[in-house]
């Protein structure tokens, strides 16, 4: 990488590479590593904090609650909002706000409703009937992260597609240090037909969820973000419940043909950079000049943001201005790095479209900033990170849903698939197997 950085917003450079360079591959590899599993440290201590919820229940969830939290809480029900309560919120809000909201949460509903899939059968010749059928998950658990900032988005991206689903009951825990609560989440929760809401957080509310306590209904399935605590207590518990995935670091990756305002792109880099330190923000052009350009805006744009000393630390450590050698060049990148968010910031995404295999999700051309789908564009925004997007996909209704396989055997059909069932049965050494299958062969 060239260009020497300090902690001045003055003389800040963007680290730049270029796949001609001899050390790229290492250089991207460095760039790219991210561990995000805990330490022993961590994952004995979110163990003593399951064991005690388990043990404990609703007393061990009010005591961590009030050590960690600093709430003065004397049960469970001082740690329980009621659906009356979000409703308030909800009508406590702005009108500008309310409007924003209602229509966030419409956009993400008609979209998570395309998604559902149906149940099918058909009927083979011999009458037997084969298919699926689709249900969804009786309790879903949502996970919303509190404390440094409050995320209505991550309500709406988490309950709305379990709602569209079908799932009967949806849990929101959520934490309120020092008993500060969010009247935007809380409203959110109101709009996304969230059914319990508990003031809890970390380790101890991801444990009541998996296992249940007097207080809290156990779920199926825990969804939604949160910190290291969190993400160790979900790896956990997957087994005993469901879990959406271990996310790590926000990420966006600009592809750019040279065509789009360099101040937009600037500002793209640092809508994911402004998340935490350890997000990442990446360009790739095969225009010198324009990175340039980007690079330059970047340099002017940095002292006017807010959280800039947080955009400068993520855009030093793990961020970067990568020229390439053209298009195709850029395609085999996108796809080795397997993007959580990729703006095709060209002239004719659609032309690059089928060569993207791996993103979590793809924003096409020019207009389409990144952040309109962290909000209010439809699809979800919880998606893989960390390079996972080459097995995973973004959440939707299908992660609060299962499928069954149906199975109807007509007389004519036990007969026919007994047999061969027969066959491979007395092959594997299961003889019940092969006399259970022969009892319906009608000789």
């Amino acid at each position: 990488m060239a260009d020497t950085l300090t902690d001045s917003a003055e003389t800040f450079k963007m680290p730049r590479m270029d796949t001609r360079d001899d050390d790229f591959d290492p250089l991207l590899e460095a760039l790219l590593d991210w561990e995000g599993v805990s330490d022993a440290e961590v994952q004995q201590r979110v163990g003593r904090i399951i064991q005690d919820v388990r043990t404990r229940g609703d007393a061990a969830l009010v005591e961590l609650t009030r050590d960690l939290d600093r709430l003065d809480a004397d049960s469970l029900a001082d740690l329980t909002l009621t659906p009356e309560r979000l409703e308030r919120a909800f009508d406590s809000l702005p009108v500008v706000q309310r409007e924003a909201l209602s229509h966030a949460a419409e956009r993400i509903r008609a979209y998570h409703g395309h998604q559902k899939p149906e149940s099918w059968q058909y009927r083979e010749a011999d009458g037997t009937v084969l298919g699926q059928q689709i249900t969804a998950l009786d309790r879903a658990g949502i996970y919303v992260p509190g404390g440094k900032a409050a995320y209505p988005s991550s309500v709406l991206m988490n309950a709305i597609p379990a709602h569209v689903a079908g799932v009967r009951e949806i849990v929101m825990v959520v934490p309120t240090p020092d008993g500060v609560l969010n009247d935007l989440v809380l409203a959110a929760a109101h709009l996304a037909g969230v059914d319990h809401v508990f003031t809890i957080g970390g380790a101890q509310a991801i444990a009541a969820l998996a296992y249940g306590t007097e207080s809290v209904p156990r779920v199926d399935k825990i969804v939604g973000p949160g910190n290291i605590y969190v993400a160790t207590a979900k790896r956990a518990v997957f087994g005993q419940v469901g879990i959406d995935m271990i996310a790590g670091p926000s990420e966006i990756l600009v592809v750019s043909d040279g065509g789009t305002d360099p101040e937009w792109l600037a500002m793209d880099l640092f809508s994911q950079a402004e998340h935490d330190e350890d997000a990442q923000a990446i360009l790739v052009s095969w225009d010198e000049a324009h990175l340039d350009a980007v690079e330059a805006a970047i340099e002017r744009l940095l002292p006017t943001l807010e959280r800039a000393p947080v955009v400068r630390a993520s855009l030093r450590s793990r961020g970067a201005l990568i020229r390439c050698r053209d298009q195709d060049e850029a395609l085999a990148l996108v796809n080795r790095i397997a993007p959580e968010h990729l703006e095709l910031s060209v002239a004719d995404p659609e032309a690059l479209l089928p060569g993207v295999r791996h993103a979590g999700a793809i924003f096409m051309g020019r207009y389409t900033a990144e952040a309109l789908g962290d909000y209010c564009a439809g699809p979800n925004h919880v998606l893989p990170t960390s390079g996972t997007a080459r097995f995973s996909s973004p959440l939707g209704v299908y992660d609060f849903q299962k499928r069954s396989s149906i199975i109807h055997c007509s007389a004519e059909g036990a007969a026919t698939l007994g047999r061969t069932a027969s066959v491979l049965a007395r092959g594997e050494a299961l003889t019940a197997h092969a006399r259970s299958a022969e009892n319906r062969i009608d000789e």
